[in-house]
């Protein structure tokens, strides 16, 4: 589930001109009859029509993948390919209803007090060579992920309070995890579990070779898959196919073995704009990301192009920018102190640190940009306002009515005249108290052109306020070394991707203080203020209660305290659009990732 997270007949293949008009040209297809019997308890795909067998589906994907190992896989390339496709979880995520639902596991219960979580898995499951999927498979994935030398991406999630859970299997089809606390995020954790084939891959892992198994160099059929897929042919730098698992357990309503697809195409393309333009001449059949100056070509063309422009609604991102408010904490084992720094002094600028260290000056801040003007600027029209890492789209995370800090100039000013700046030599700048000016650097990746459109309208909005505001676009790998590493900035314009799913337990190593993305103060020894203490017990309170509207009333307070503090300064989020070709069935793109292909299994050649 960490999105880290198809019967041959006459078709008809779709090919689209520069000016986007699809003609349909014939192709013939070998039929498909399933050589295996089903399994004895298969699992129901929900969807809107049952499908028929054949064809393709061709993706794009801007990167080649580094693995096909789905426990290592720590990248969209590769994510995309191994995650719900070539191997699954015991328990799966509805992108569409936003719930929880069975995959290998058919169901499962948690013990009164919250510490133990009976996992019971569907009989007759089978890895794509045929071999039974049993707990066996299971408690093998849980140790490869709970291993302290590989460290895969899952490992946090396996554990509470630096206690791993325990993994036990009574019988061949039931798993049983226990934990030292409630852990009320226990089916993320175990749909984090992408399960691996342990008659294949338990003597790597006991070489110390594990890391390396299933590399893009394995040839595609000595990797065996759980997954719906399994890998027909890999060219680097070209592209990844896919067919279907003819021992698959998932079935249609009809008791027909998905997926109906013959083939899954990831397309490697170079960047977002190439996807762009063999998405208009027919080489793809759907798209995630499209750019929002070109959503008006996309929704002018769909009959042209035969093919539907669905809109999302706001993206599960958040935008927003932040001030530099780390500070050096005493060294860890093996650390020195930074050159020329002692404990307790700021990365920033001392007398910048004083104004970014202030709540009020951070308000005033939020107070003086005009989102509503970056939404018709930058967004090109398709924004709307955000004040959190949740989206209006979550259905059952979002709050309408948080505290936030829009639009008002007048507000801005009555708060820096609060704090005792004063333009005092007239030049259109305020100064502070010891007559320096208020003026500080704005970083963003120059590579995306809607972060430097935001950052420009933000630099006009401050000077209207007397702040000088310099934009500084950088490399993206610079500024990931000057949030992590230097903390060499005064302030930092990005986004962070929305989590699948989307619980705010997901935010942890944003949220908590001690967190490696605490943006505004990283891997804090101890909380900073007590706002940041306060928010790390709320934490804790998400995590050990798995009664949900606990767990909302407390995520609720988190997001009023960090708005009231404005650690993030909020910007408008974008609207998402993604175009898929009329030519399939049951496709229902989502607006969490990944938007098109999360359902392929299902998906069909009309």
């Amino acid at each position: 589930m960490n999105r880290k997270f198809v019967l041959f007949v006459v078709l008809a293949a779709t090919i689209v001109s520069g000016s986007g008009c699809r003609r349909q040209t014939a192709q013939v297809a070998e039929g498909y009859k399933d050589p295996h019997p089903l399994p004895a308890e298969p699992m129901v795909v929900e969807a809107p029509t049952v499908g028929k067998y054949g064809g393709r589906f061709v993706y794009a994907e801007t990167n080649s993948p580094r693995t096909f190992n789905g426990i290592m896989a720590n990248e969209a390339s590769s994510n995309d390919i191994t995650n719900r496709n070539l191997f699954i979880t015991p328990v799966d995520f509805d992108n569409n209803t936003q719930e929880f639902v069975p995959m290998l596991a058919k169901s499962w219960e948690v013990s009164a007090d919250g510490l133990t979580w009976t996992f019971h898995l569907r009989q007759g499951a089978k890895f794509s060579d045929g071999h039974p999927i049993t707990a066996e498979d299971v408690l093998f994935t849980a140790q490869i992920a709970q291993d302290d030398t590989l460290h895969p991406a899952n490992y946090d999630y396996l554990m509470i309070d630096g206690k791993k859970f325990e993994f036990s299997a009574p019988d061949p089809l039931t798993v049983v995890v226990k934990s030292a606390k409630p852990f009320g995020t226990m089916l993320i954790a175990v749909g984090n579990l992408e399960i691996m084939p342990k008659h294949v891959l338990e003597p790597a892992f006991k070489n110390g070779t594990f890391a390396s198994a299933y590399g893009v160099n394995t040839p595609p059929d000595q990797i065996v898959t759980s997954g719906p897929w399994r890998i027909k042919q890999y060219v680097p730098g070209e592209k990844t196919v896919l067919e279907r698992n003819p021992y698959w357990f998932g079935v249609d309503k009809a008791n027909q073995r998905l997926p109906y697809l013959n083939e899954f195409v990831f397309l490697i393309v170079p960047d977002q704009d190439a996807a762009d333009l063999k998405f208009r001449s027919g080489e793809l059949d759907g798209l995630d990301n499209v750019k929002p100056e070109n959503y008006r070509w996309y929704e002018d063309n769909q009959q042209k192009g035969n093919y539907t422009l669905y809109d999302l609604g706001p993206e599960y991102v958040g935008r927003f920018f932040w001030f530099n408010l780390n500070k050096v904490q005493p060294p860890l084992p093996g650390e020195t102190l930074p050159t020329g720094k002692r404990v307790g002094d700021s990365f920033a600028d001392p007398v910048k640190y004083a104004w970014f260290n202030s709540p009020v000056f951070r308000r005033a801040v939020s107070h003086a940009i005009d989102r509503d003007a970056i939404i018709q600027s930058a967004l090109f029209g398709y924004g709307e306002k955000s004040w959190s890492q949740v989206a209006r789209t979550n259905k059952q995370w979002y709050s309408a009515d948080l505290v936030h800090y829009d639009y008002n100039v007048e507000e801005s000013k009555r708060l820096l005249a609060s704090l005792g700046f004063k333009d005092n030599n007239k030049d259109g700048v305020l100064e502070d108290s010891h007559g320096n000016p208020i003026a500080f650097t704005l970083k963003t990746n120059a590579d995306n052109v809607t972060r430097v459109a935001t950052g420009n309208f933000i630099k006009d909005d401050l000077a209207k306020v007397g702040i000088k505001m310099t934009l500084a676009p950088v490399d993206f790998n610079s500024l990931i070394t000057n949030i992590r590493n230097d903390f060499n900035y005064d302030a930092i314009l990005l986004g962070i991707g929305g989590a699948v799913p989307p619980w705010p337990s997901n935010y942890g190593n944003v949220i908590r203080s001690g967190g490696i993305t605490h943006y505004h103060f990283v891997r804090q020894q101890k909380p900073a203020t007590p706002e940041e203490a306060r928010i790390d017990r709320l934490m804790d309170t998400i995590v050990t209660t798995i009664d949900v509207p606990t767990q909302q009333a407390a995520w609720k307070e988190i997001q009023t305290i960090w708005n009231e503090q404005s650690w993030d300064i909020w910007l408008p989020s974008l609207k998402i659009k993604v175009p898929m070709s009329n030519k399939f069935g049951n496709g229902a793109p989502s607006v969490i990732t990944p938007r098109i292909i999360w359902n392929i299994d299902r998906v069909y050649v009309k």
